[in-house]
């Protein structure tokens, strides 16, 4: 199978998103030192509304959409993307390749005052753009006041050095491939904090007719960081995970035994739903879905309601 030896890389134009296509740039650089490779910067639908949670806007694939509009109009071959903002389910045009190493998948607590969630006092406010960790907050410190935070990585740091928040919780992975891992205070331990699903792993997703793209990325998928995300990409789609769905998931490996631990709850943290399960690496699609069959059990239907009954 021919590999392009001229590949153009999509993606948004925040620092993150950027330092990301450096780094697949650089990555594919060392494999093909001949080919041409460029660097297209998109600014996309979720980067420009900032006033409304994604819950409210369209979800994960606003960050996509323009994305993969350049794909399939052929100015651009690829784009990669933090796997934690690519929906659950793809369409139909594009496939999904994941590389690594994944990075720390924990949550971070980013504080100028306070070294602990548990330090806060009552009433100080907690930024967070995500329905997941406001669940998890809310079930643990309901003391806190939880507000919407939105905004790419350092307009979320300087809402908070100016004095909007008392504390905010980002991706620890995000700040320290941006060179900001002073900024974390402390990582949440992932019993206490349940990442999102693929928090910390790299997904590159081109069009699934375009083998010459396959054939160069091709060296770059990572079996195990694949193995965790299938699991944990496959329990959220099973239970009609996007971003108005307070869920998370985290995937380890311990030689070819795959551990998923799951949950989904109320956004008031009034209820919350914890499981883990247990398999072969290389059953991990079924062993996700079996964790969520195994909260939809437990009574997760009647969280998530006409979500999971229109899935």
């Amino acid at each position: 199978m021919s590999v392009r030896s001229h590949l153009v890389i999509a993606t948004r134009e925040s620092r993150l998103a950027l330092w990301q296509a450096h780094h697949l740039r650089d990555r594919l650089a060392g494999l093909y030192p001949d080919a041409s490779l460029e660097i297209l910067g998109m600014t996309t639908l979720g980067d420009q509304i900032l006033d409304r949670t994604l819950a409210q806007v369209g979800g994960k694939g606003l960050f996509v959409k323009e994305l993969e509009v350049a794909m399939l109009e052929g100015r651009a071959h690829l784009a990669v993307h933090s796997l934690k903002d690519v929906p659950m389910v793809l369409p139909p045009e594009f496939d999904l390749l994941i590389t690594g190493p994944r990075e720390d998948p924990r949550d971070a607590l980013v504080s100028n005052d306070y070294d602990s969630l548990a330090a806060l006092p009552p009433g100080a406010v907690v930024g967070t753009s995500s329905l997941r960790r406001e669940s998890q907050l809310r079930a643990r410190f309901p003391h806190l006041q939880v507000r919407p935070l939105r905004g790419n990585l350092d307009t979320r740091l300087r809402k908070l050095d100016q004095g909007e928040y008392q504390a905010i919780i980002l991706a620890a992975a995000g700040l320290t491939r941006l060179g900001l891992a002073e900024r974390i205070r402390a990582t949440l331990p992932l019993d206490e904090s349940i990442p999102a699903v693929g928090q910390g792993a790299l997904g590159i997703e081109f069009r699934i007719d375009d083998d010459e793209t396959r054939a160069a990325l091709l060296p770059l998928a990572d079996p195990l960081a694949t193995a965790r995300v299938t699991a944990e990409r496959a329990f959220s789609r099973r239970l009609a995970g996007s971003c108005d769905v307070p869920l998370g998931a985290h995937a380890t490996l311990a030689g070819d035994i795959l551990q998923i631990t799951g949950f989904v709850a109320a956004v008031d943290g009034s209820r919350l739903l914890r499981e883990t399960r247990q398999g072969p690496s290389d059953q991990a699609e079924a062993l996700g879905t079996a964790l969520a069959d195994a909260l939809i059990d437990q009574g997760a239907a009647s969280i998530l309601g006409d979500r999971l009954a229109g899935h």
